[in-house]
């Protein structure tokens, strides 16, 4: 076994130990002091709660994760050309970055109510705030990582009569590239966190549907479960870009 991959599997076991940790003394606490389930009810009251909704959770949490991921992929691909424009054609920087700063100061959810009202409670409008949500994240991190190039290889690949492009393909991208998947790393949990407060405001389903008719309905081991539903959704996301930046951003 590489000493890579004996890293990783001592990484896992690491959160998975410090997991069940925290499991424990969640389980000690709620029944040691007897605290009610609405103040925090216990592990195993909770897990007994995802079993008997298994069903309606599995299904909720398939619609929240395809708006996820829907709205993460278009968002990347927004976030990455807006860079590789303003990089590309310097003259645009002015007008983009200013406004895309602006846009990003403000938090995402003060932009549900216009987002719902023009594409409906539909997957449509959680995909639209997902992908404004991750856009921005990933357009500033590679924005930041194309201006990090050193402009000796700059000046050296033009004196080899390289234009713009070749210097975009091979010096600004392989510089930017650990910025960029740490943009697209943050914006996973990002994405799972703007699609449940998407629908927590107006949706036909999701875990956010969930957690607000539970809320409703005073079940709160339902809220519970559902947000547990929603963390394990959050980590494998962020799982899966860590294995791809491992794998193709090595040199980190």
């Amino acid at each position: 076994m590489s000493t890579r991959r004996k890293d990783s599997v001592r990484e896992v076991g690491r959160g998975m130990a410090g997991a069940c940790l925290i499991a424990v003394i969640w389980e000690l606490s709620a029944r040691g002091f007897d605290l009610p389930a609405y103040v925090l009810p216990s592990i195993s009251t909770i897990l007994a709660g995802l079993i008997s909704d298994a069903r309606a959770l599995l299904d909720a949490s398939a619609f929240t994760a395809f708006e996820a991921i829907a709205g993460y992929g278009i968002g990347c691909v927004i976030g990455l050309s807006l860079a590789v424009l303003v990089t590309v054609l310097p003259i645009v920087r002015g007008m983009v970055v200013p406004v895309a700063t602006a846009i990003n100061s403000v938090p995402v959810v003060a932009y549900s109510p216009l987002v719902l009202l023009w594409f409906g409670m539909g997957v449509s409008s959680k995909v639209v705030m997902v992908a404004v949500a991750v856009s921005f994240t990933i357009f500033l991190s590679t924005v930041a990582g194309l201006d990090r190039v050193d402009r000796r290889s700059v000046d050296l690949v033009r004196s080899f009569g390289g234009g713009p492009l070749a210097i975009l393909w091979r010096l600004r991208l392989p510089t930017a590239l650990p910025l960029i998947i740490a943009g697209m790393r943050v914006s996973t949990v990002r994405s799972v966190l703007v699609a449940i407060v998407t629908e927590m405001l107006g949706a036909y389903g999701g875990l956010g549907w969930v957690i607000y008719q539970a809320v409703l309905q005073i079940d709160f081991v339902k809220v519970w479960a559902a947000i547990i539903v929603a963390s394990t959704i959050s980590l494998l996301f962020f799982g899966v870009i860590s294995f791809v930046e491992r794998r193709f951003v090595f040199w980190r």
